[in-house]
């Protein structure tokens, strides 16, 4: 499985990648043919993924629910960022989506490609109606990124919740 845009493959991991990511990253960088440059594997983020992975093992018929997604450039094979849809679809046919870019990869529509391919599979699949986000009230660009898919707020307290059907 592999979604295509203009610039990008975005390759959801199996659960023996997200293995090699948390464990032997040059390992995993020669399996896929690709250097990583996205977010650094690192604290709270490196939970994250472990988490994941055991949801991966877990639910493994689901997994392109549970795991992430490299975002890698056509031109060079570089890992730019990751994106991931956090669980299953829930009773209302909702899934959130979550993503990030590596530092130096920011304003150059990457993530809004990304995002948009994503959201588009993501919607015709049989279970999900609507893709959800979560942002950061002060999170600007998090937000252009939504409203250029077109995602709508939907609902805000100490966060913002954006929502696309």
């Amino acid at each position: 499985m592999m979604l295509e845009t203009k610039r990008l493959y975005l390759i959801p991991l199996t659960a023996k990648q997200l293995e090699l990511w948390i464990n032997d990253l040059p390992r995993l960088e020669k399996d896929l043919n690709c250097q990583y440059f996205a977010e650094p594997l690192q604290g709270f983020f490196l939970e994250i993924v472990a988490e994941q992975l055991k949801k991966t093992k877990k639910d493994e018929k689901n997994y392109l629910y549970h795991t992430f997604w490299f975002l890698i450039r056509k031109s060079d094979n570089v890992v730019v960022g990751l994106a991931d849809f956090k669980d299953i679809p829930n009773l209302n046919h909702e899934i959130e989506i979550g993503y990030g870019l590596g530092e130096n990869f920011r304003h150059q529509g990457f993530m809004t490609e990304a995002v948009q391919i994503m959201c588009d599979w993501a919607i015709n699949q049989t279970n999900v109606s609507f893709v959800i986000a979560e942002t950061e009230i002060d999170n600007s660009q998090s937000q252009n990124i939504l409203k250029s898919c077109g995602f709508v707020k939907y609902k805000q307290s100490e966060t913002a919740w954006w929502k696309l059907s």
